[in-house]
């Protein structure tokens, strides 16, 4: 996977080759679904890449020069980072458009069409690609031949297994998977987010928020009318701000169907973490399914106890 340079260069990606049979874009696609962190809900930029010192170290002194080349290698390692990111979202989005044809796309078409002089990079990025392909809109990149490097989109799986929450959506998997996405931001954000911070994120999954996309239209006015309308989110001015901010919030309708601890297992898979890595988020989603399984007690022996009560007044459901 991604490698940490020691100088400003792009990061270098393991060597291509035959593995086992797997060639490195085939590596890439499996080591994808094991090791790559996702940054999708990451809110700074990536942090200073430079190779760290060890322990104990003596820090050497810096003249001025010194200081203003390792400012500008810094800066140069930030910028190709933060291009490779967009070449990633730029590819993701690629890949759904060619989708709707249903016709294999080639390694050369992403390569001339996206990728460009970053093609050294292709297993990263294809593997990165198809991470967010996978937990984001639902679809499985799959390499259908190796000799001509094609690959196919396949919408088989789901953001999280819930069909009574997809059935809501109006059967929409990469809507849900949006909404998915914004409910873990607010919900590692500490149960509110801002909406700069929304609007950013979708620009890290390579969407304009006013501006129109295949999958979903606008995507602000998605958020701002059916998903607050819908009472997924709740939507407010945050008090005493100037200039005024606004903040989402889950809504009454998602506090009801989808748990907390479905959507932290979600932010976990992303970042190839276990849900416990957040303590705090952690002890409150196994609050919330306690709570949950309380509930569904109290129904169900309310349940039960009607039916008593009709069986001796000799009332039958039929």
């Amino acid at each position: 996977m991604l490698q940490k340079p020691e100088s400003g260069a792009l990061p270098i990606p393991q060597a291509e080759g035959k593995d086992g049979g797997r060639d490195g874009e085939t590596q890439a696609l499996t080591a994808s679904q094991e090791e790559a962190p996702s940054p999708l809900l990451q809110e700074s930029s990536k942090e200073d890449l430079g190779a760290g010192r060890e322990e104990g170290a003596a820090e050497p002194a810096l003249t001025p020069k010194g200081a203003r080349t390792l400012a500008a290698k810094a800066l140069a390692r930030r910028r190709a980072y933060r291009r490779l990111d967009r070449t990633v979202a730029e590819l993701v989005q690629f890949l759904l458009v060619k989708d709707k044809k249903k016709s294999p796309i080639t390694r050369s078409e992403m390569v001339k069409y996206v990728i460009g002089d970053l093609k050294d990079l292709f297993p990263e990025i294809i593997a990165r690609a198809a991470e967010h392909l996978r937990y984001v809109f639902g679809f499985e990149l799959k390499q259908l031949g190796r000799k001509h490097h094609t690959y196919i989109l396949i919408n088989k799986l789901k953001p999280l297994e819930e069909e009574e929450e997809e059935e809501d959506l109006g059967g929409d998997g990469p809507r849900l998977g949006l909404l998915i996405m914004i409910l873990g931001l607010i919900y590692m954000k500490g149960n509110s987010a801002r909406e700069t911070q929304v609007w950013e994120m979708l620009r890290r999954l390579g969407m304009r928020p006013s501006k129109y996309h295949f999958l979903f239209g606008y995507p602000k006015r998605l958020i701002l009318e059916d998903f607050v309308q819908q009472r997924y989110l709740n939507y407010r001015q945050v008090p005493h701000t100037n200039p005024p901010e606004c903040e989402f919030s889950w809504g009454p309708r998602s506090n009801l169907e989808i748990s907390k601890m479905k959507v932290l297992g979600f932010v976990a898979k992303l970042h190839k973490k276990e849900p416990h890595h957040w303590p705090v988020q952690y002890r409150e989603a196994l609050a919330d399914e306690a709570d949950r399984a309380r509930a569904k007690a109290r129904a169900e022996a309310s349940m039960r106890a009607r039916a008593r009560a009709n069986q001796r007044a000799g009332i039958h459901p039929w």
